[in-house]
């Protein structure tokens, strides 16, 4: 039996590649997770920037403690089973009137991953709705096989490379996925989907979540990832430690160290040195 989703929302997820919004925090717990992102940000006099966005569960405790969270977890393991690691995080933040964009895409095409095994928590710390750029995704585009990419480094693109899908998107066809805070929805890792940019006067954030089974392996080289239900006995991937305090200087020494790594992956092939570059996402 299911842990927590449905049937039917796991037949959605293999049929058409999402589940739309799921309760997996209150909105008081979403509302206190952002509280404390924000306090952190006025502390630094700035919203959060650059790689402090890219695996920022290594950073604070009450991320990596919102990444166990057992109903998250619970819907992972009904698609996926017991056995789970958590590969990234990602903040995707949006300020008022910002001309910030994903443009479209599929999550799998430059992370190196040995399987498609993989699948996005996208967790909402406000309101995500279409006035503020709200992801959308084209349902059933997981079931087509990795589309080529082109990169266009275009400076408002949250993506890494400013990648977007090498082929025509019909716009007709997206679904936005709306969420209230507390709510998250869950995307295929191969599913294409983008956001718009926030017109609102209104600040849009989300954490992205990475989850895939222990089997999954990283075909570039070294990796790391934090083991959060289970039992990994295929340990292909470098388990990372578990932050007790903000900011802990070993942990940001560890932080450093693996957003360096992994930009390097998602880099490969462009010639640009990581961190030359001018996004802020690395996703």
């Amino acid at each position: 039996m299911p842990l927590h989703l449905t049937g039917e929302q796991i037949a959605e997820f293999m049929r058409f590649g999402y589940v739309r919004a799921v309760r997996v925090l209150s909105e008081q717990q979403a509302l206190e997770i952002r509280k404390r992102l924000e306090d952190f940000e006025r502390k630094q006099g700035g919203p959060l920037q650059g790689s402090l966005r890219h695996k920022s569960h290594l950073l604070f405790p009450w991320l990596n403690d919102l990444i166990r969270g057992e109903t998250i977890l619970d819907c992972v393991e009904d698609l996926y089973g017991p056995d789970l690691l958590c590969w990234t995080t990602n903040f995707f933040i949006k300020e008022p009137h910002d001309p910030a964009f994903v443009s479209w895409h599929q999550d799998a095409t430059y992370w190196g991953l040995s399987s498609a095994d993989v699948v996005t928590a996208w967790v909402a710390l406000s309101d995500s709705n279409e006035s503020n750029g709200a992801m959308k995704v084209i349902p059933g585009s997981h079931l087509r096989e990795q589309i080529p990419h082109r990169d266009t480094f275009a400076p408002h693109n949250l993506l890494t490379r400013g990648q977007e899908v090498a082929v025509e998107v019909d716009d007709c066809q997206a679904v936005s996925l709306n969420l209230e805070p507390g709510e998250m929805s869950l995307h295929h890792v191969r599913i294409i989907h983008g956001s718009p940019a926030n017109s609102s006067p209104h600040r849009r954030i989300g954490f992205a979540i990475r989850y895939m089974p222990t089997y999954v392996r990283q075909l570039q080289g070294d990796d790391s990832a934090t083991l959060v239900r289970g039992v990994d006995r295929f340990c292909t991937f470098a388990h990372e430690p578990r932050p007790t305090q903000d900011l802990d200087p070993k942990l940001v020494a560890v932080h450093t160290a693996v957003t360096r790594r992994n930009a390097q992956i998602l880099y490969t092939g462009t010639g640009v040195q990581a961190f030359d570059a001018p996004s802020s996402e690395r996703s």
